[in-house]
């Protein structure tokens, strides 16, 4: 399987998973120009792997291509579910686990958005900060007494929520008023398999 990615894009997520998994999925890197472009690592048009063009994308042993987070992250859970990266099908923790990546990906991912934007307005940046911020006291409340956001092991969902909370700087948020993610982002950061897909991305 090969990854397409961009450093420290949503991708980051799907890549721990694989890393965690012990899975064999190669990473290639999408390069995003400015006039709109997508080119991988070997000068190849992305939009030939996306027509959406953007990460992340996995293609398959089969040659599919399979679009979309939170869809790749259940995936590769699924191809090692002896790494116990989601809970068991049907659990009440399972719907918990889908209940969490899709309020991750509506919510806290979406709500990052505007960060991105050079030329955003200083009045939307409040309005975008004050909703994100409520998202972040509904995390670090759920956080309370909690290694990890479904019970009690690591998931698919925490290495998605980890990846969109490494954007924090973009919006000038402070972990350290959310005392609860700042050791949940810690601890996460720390993992072994984090670490290898940091680090194969160059953030580390």
């Amino acid at each position: 399987m090969r990854l397409y990615y961009s450093p420290g894009s949503c991708a980051l997520s799907p890549h721990i998973v694989a890393r965690e998994a012990g899975l064999d999925v190669e990473i290639e890197k999408v390069v995003f120009s400015a006039d709109g472009r997508r080119t991988q690592e070997h000068d190849e048009n992305f939009y030939d792997v996306n027509p959406r063009g953007y990460v992340p994308a996995l293609k398959l042993d089969s040659g599919d291509i399979l679009t979309e987070g939170v869809a790749i992250v259940q995936y590769l859970a699924d191809q090692a579910p002896g790494a116990g990266l989601m809970p068991k099908h049907q659990s009440g923790d399972y719907y918990k686990a889908l209940s969490w990546l899709t309020f991750i990906s509506s919510e806290v991912h979406k709500g990052f958005s505007p960060f991105f934007r050079s030329n955003l307005p200083e009045e939307e940046k409040k309005i975008a900060l004050d909703r994100l911020l409520k998202r972040f006291d509904w995390i670090n409340g759920a956080l309370e007494g909690n290694d990890y956001l479904v019970g009690g092991a690591f998931s698919i969902a925490d290495a998605y929520c980890y990846t969109i909370l490494r954007w924090h700087p973009k919006a000038g948020i402070d972990l350290g008023k959310y005392p609860n993610i700042k050791e949940y982002y810690e601890r996460i950061g720390s993992r072994p398999a984090v670490k290898t897909a940091l680090k194969e991305e160059g953030l580390e």
